[in-house]
């Protein structure tokens, strides 16, 4: 076994090896500390491992760092393979093995949600796909694609606009409604078959069937035109018209007119990437990239892998996956496929022909947005190098946090913390604090309590930054000091702290202090770092107001309902969930807050004028 593994964990290795089961399962690989490093499925377990461990196995570069690592393994046989690829599913996505190749969550692309429970549906943006009954449509590759899609939809459907709230108590047609752009089923008598046929309509046109909608609307208006119905046709001609146009912007790539979804891999040196092209009804809708840093798989593992993690809840999957690479269990893929959403899915690997093209199309677009991942990496990396050799870090500051406080007059007060890693927010880490010695405006008081709260060991949920920034000056960057020297971390990471420039002294640049230097550090022409840094600080300005605002409104919110005769905890807590906060409560008539469970007119207007008394 050429690798380095220790000779006594390798002889152990060996051993077990030779107890392994011939049977197909799941196998996990530990490192000496027992934390699972990676995630496999075999036909064979003994002949799998017999790939890592046999003294004759020539391991390629990166399969021999995994090698390396590994301690020992444990197996799990199952009855058949397909078995085995479920679990081995399971496995990663409990274990989130170092070394798996792991799909990040799509929670964060937005969708197009259609909920069809309601008797006239509506379009909404939504972050979160929910197991409910509504209808999604993508996840979309930006909020930009997202809502160039709803405008489309609006411009061309007459779908309601307002929100199921605003549909209740509405009592009047909105302006949509006065620009046709609305049926304003809110306010009118319209006709249930009428708008469920326009619903269907826009599902078939957000299924990418629009060539076909635009002959459905093309029948309607020759139709309406033969039955003398002439303002129907006209209107059915303008539909027609504004759906062809949009096909016209789209990118005809296959004559059969089927949904098929292209794969293809493209490595770089320390990052990999999987590109997704989505063909319905024989038009290019749009592509999508999806990013592992420092993977050890193949172009066929990354493949297998994103398949498997892709389309296991996938909103549609077409009936053709067109791969570069084709995996070694593709049938059983393809098995596991139908029996998931019900439907045949066939994975090929074209090599001639419009389908060739495809992957070819797909390669190309893959191999452009590597470049453009590896030039930008190549220019964060250099920022990040810029700083260390500029503020004389110990280590490059791949991940960032920075602190700010926000409150008046000690009310409210909360705080917020901002995490940039390798130069880009990581949104995901970011964290809200709210002040427990709140009461007094002390802001050093509030900053040492966060950063207490933060870097002690029991509220250590994420790693040690490796650059930690204060807003404020010397004052808030000894109070970090003083709580780093506390917990003894005075060697884990660098800390600023950043001070916005006095113009009335005539500084021209916010100012960013380091420990034992009585002068803010001089950028000469180093100037874009100083930008950076005030870039990670305004983000926390804004994260930290933004928490305030939201609970300075439910704080004010509360005392005023506090304060209303006969509004107790729960009918606060359904006037919140009904209305949603204290604007729309304000908004509403004495008649909408009487019509909720429990309350009178008398109360509702006791409870408006309390609110009136807290406005501002």
């Amino acid at each position: 076994m050429k690798t380095d593994i220790q000779p006594d964990i390798q002889a152990a290795l060996l051993q077990k090896l030779a107890r392994a089961p011939v049977d197909p399962g799941v196998y996990l690989m530990k490192d000496p500390e027992g934390a699972v490093i990676y995630v496999g499925k075999a036909r064979s377990l003994k002949k799998r491992l017999a790939a890592y461990f046999n003294r004759g196995a020539q391991p390629d570069l990166k399969t021999g760092v995994l090698v390396s690592k590994i301690a020992s393994f444990d197996t799990i046989v199952t009855r058949t393979e397909k078995e085995a690829l479920i679990l081995e599913s399971n496995l990663i996505k409990r274990h989130r093995p170092r070394y798996n190749v792991i799909l990040k969550d799509d929670k964060r692309y937005p969708a197009l949600r259609l909920n069809v429970e309601h008797p006239y549906p509506t379009l909404s943006i939504v972050r979160k796909i929910r197991k409910d009954e509504a209808l999604y449509f993508g996840p979309f590759a930006s909020a930009g694609a997202v809502r160039q899609t709803l405008k489309i939809v609006n411009k061309t459907f007459k779908l309601r606009k307002c929100t199921d709230r605003e549909f209740k108590t509405r009592t009047r047609p909105c302006l949509n409604c006065q620009m046709q752009g609305c049926l304003a089923p809110c306010c009118r008598d319209i006709d249930r078959a009428t708008y469920d046929e326009m619903v269907n309509e826009v599902i078939l046109f957000l299924k990418g069937r629009a060539p076909d909608l635009v002959r459905k609307v093309r029948n309607d208006m020759v139709a309406a035109a033969q039955a003398e119905e002439f303002e129907r046709a006209a209107q059915l001609r303008d539909k027609m018209f504004a759906l062809e146009k949009t096909i016209e912007r789209q990118i005809a790539v296959t004559t059969d007119l089927k949904d098929r979804d292209v794969i293809v891999a493209a490595r770089g040196e320390d990052v990999s990437l999987v590109t997704l092209l989505i063909v319905r009804g024989g038009f290019l809708q749009g592509s999508r990239h999806f990013v592992f840093a420092d993977s050890i798989a193949t172009d066929v593992e990354l493949i297998r892998a994103f398949i498997g993690q892709y389309y296991e809840d996938a909103l549609h999957v077409p009936g053709e996956l067109l791969v570069a690479e084709m995996p070694d269990d593709s049938d059983l893929l393809a098995e596991w496929l139908h029996s998931r959403h019900g439907r045949r899915v066939r994975i090929l690997r074209p090599l001639r022909g419009e389908k060739a093209r495809l992957i070819e199309l797909a390669r190309q677009n893959a191999d452009k947005e590597l470049q453009e991942r590896l030039a930008a990496s190549a220019s964060q990396r250099s920022l990040l190098e810029g700083l260390q050799r500029r503020l004389r870090l110990r280590r490059l500051p791949r991940r960032i946090e920075c602190f700010d406080n926000s409150n008046i007059g000690g009310t409210a007060a909360v705080a917020g913390m901002v995490v940039f890693e390798d130069a880009k927010a990581a949104r995901e880490a970011y964290r809200k604090f709210r002040i427990r010695a709140a009461g007094q405006p002390n802001d050093y008081a509030h900053m040492a309590e966060v950063l207490a709260r933060r870097l002690r060991a029991d509220g250590r949920e994420s790693p040690l930054p490796d650059l930690l920034m204060v807003d404020g000056g010397k004052g808030q960057l000894n109070i970090a000091l003083e709580v780093i020297r506390d917990l003894g971390l005075e060697d884990a990471f660098d800390v600023v702290g950043i001070a916005k420039k006095d113009e009335t002294r005539g500084e021209t640049a916010d100012k960013v202090f380091q420990p034992g230097r009585a002068n803010p550090v001089n950028w000469g022409r180093e100037g874009r770092l100083l930008l950076f840094l005030q870039s990670i600080r305004d983000e926390a300005h804004r994260f930290a107001i933004t928490y305030h605002r939201r609970e300075r409104n439910r704080n004010a919110l509360e005392s005023a309902l506090d304060a209303v005769p006969g509004v107790g905890r729960q009918r606060k807590a359904m006037l919140l969930k009904h209305f949603g906060g204290i604007q729309n409560i304000r908004a509403a008539t004495p008649q909408e807050l009487a019509s909720l469970p429990g309350m009178t007119i008398k109360t509702a207007e006791a409870l408006l004028q309390a609110l009136g008394e807290t406005t501002g």
